[in-house]
């Protein structure tokens, strides 16, 4: 294996173990999101942002942190998804401030 694989596959191994953790935590990530997307999803994130030094650099407890945010994120934009079309309407006026 070249040396590049063997790095991808580490990077992969960490984030992966991290988002397990993550999901074994908490109930609702594990409702909404598919473990292997969001290991996929994350890493191609990382893959496009950071270099494989410097993600080196970053601890377990900031990156489990940086995972935990996009989690998050997709884990509600999906919530918006089953939304009713009332329950939409309430959601953007309380956005907006309207409601």
């Amino acid at each position: 294996m070249t040396q590049s694989i063997i790095e991808k596959n580490a990077v992969t191994a960490r984030i992966s173990r991290i988002v397990e953790n993550l999901m074994e935590k908490e109930t609702w990530y594990r409702e909404k999101l598919d473990r292997g997307e969001m290991v996929n999803y994350v890493s191609g994130l990382i893959e496009e942002y950071l270099s494989t030094e410097e993600l080196q650099e970053i601890d377990d407890e900031d990156l489990s942190d940086r995972i935990r945010k996009v989690l998050t994120l997709e884990a509600v934009s999906g919530t918006l998804n089953d939304l009713t079309p009332e329950q939409m309407e309430i959601f953007d006026a309380a956005v907006e401030g309207r409601w």
